[in-house]
């Protein structure tokens, strides 16, 4: 079996159980908290790396083991299979348009029980991808002050429903409403030509909730000006330029001040 502790370097591993499902969670850093729920196939390099630079601007983060093998490099055959068990998982709802994921309660508890120990104002919680919504259902807990929503791809499918929907039941839509109604903001990143993550889905974001909804939408499209590949998707990993005034290095700075706002104590 391979070993893959390298790529965890200044991560402790522990594991946390919530009604009846216990999963691997690692954990760096001092500080507020902020759950990273990582994107397929799993937890690899360039979601640890993003980790780690939120370690350095003083936070606690928490990578829970959702898929895949923690620290094991990203591959594209490592994504299909992890990609196949995702979708036929009843916890994760792939295709549901109007159904919170149950995973998301998982999360939720992991959300509290990392605030109560971490202390501060509140928890970060940044998903990605396939997670990427998860981070909107989590905000049902008013302890998540800073949600972000990184190329959120679920639900599933290419329907006109399915573009815009948001994985979230009715009952869940609106207490996430009545946050943002009361203050609280989600900021939302996706790739303008990413055809994963529509532009419906920001475009329903945003009729819900209004001016709480800070959406960055990078270009991608044909001759936009830094050369961005159509099939760009992963805003804060693969895809990352990280050099000052790319699109995607501002997305990243938007996504720490978003945190620092948030998160001050």
């Amino acid at each position: 079996m391979a070993d893959y502790s390298q790529a965890l370097e200044g991560f402790t591993e522990s594991e946390f159980t919530h009604d009846g499902t216990t999963r691997r969670v690692f954990r760096a850093g001092t500080g507020p908290a902020v759950i990273v729920i990582h994107e397929l196939p799993g937890m690899h390099a360039g979601v640890l790396d993003f980790g780690r630079r939120l370690v350095d601007r003083g936070f606690t983060v928490v990578l829970p083991s959702l898929v895949g093998t923690p620290g094991k490099p990203f591959g594209v055959g490592y994504t299909m299979r992890s990609f196949s068990r995702a979708c036929v998982a009843q916890e994760f709802a792939a295709f549901a348009a109007d159904r919170t994921s149950p995973i998301v309660g998982w999360l939720r508890q992991l959300a509290a029980e990392t605030h109560d120990e971490c202390g501060g104002p509140g928890v970060g919680v940044v998903g990605m991808c396939f997670t990427g919504g998860f981070a909107l259902g989590m905000m049902v807990d008013s302890r998540v002050l800073a949600p972000v929503l990184s190329q959120p791809s679920l639900p599933l499918g290419f329907s006109r429903k399915k573009r815009g929907g948001l994985n979230l039941s009715p009952e869940d839509l609106a207490a996430v409403k009545q946050r943002a109604a009361d203050g609280a903001c989600v900021l939302g990143l996706r790739f303008t030509a990413d055809r994963i993550v529509r532009a419906e889905r920001f475009e329903r974001l945003r009729d819900e909730l209004g001016d709480a909804f800070i959406a960055v939408e990078i270009d991608s499209g044909k001759g936009n000006p830094h050369d961005i590949k159509r099939t760009a998707h992963s805003v804060l990993t693969r895809d990352l330029v990280d050099e000052p005034g790319h699109p995607t290095r501002d997305a990243l700075d938007r996504v720490f001040a978003f945190m620092d706002e948030r998160l001050a104590r």
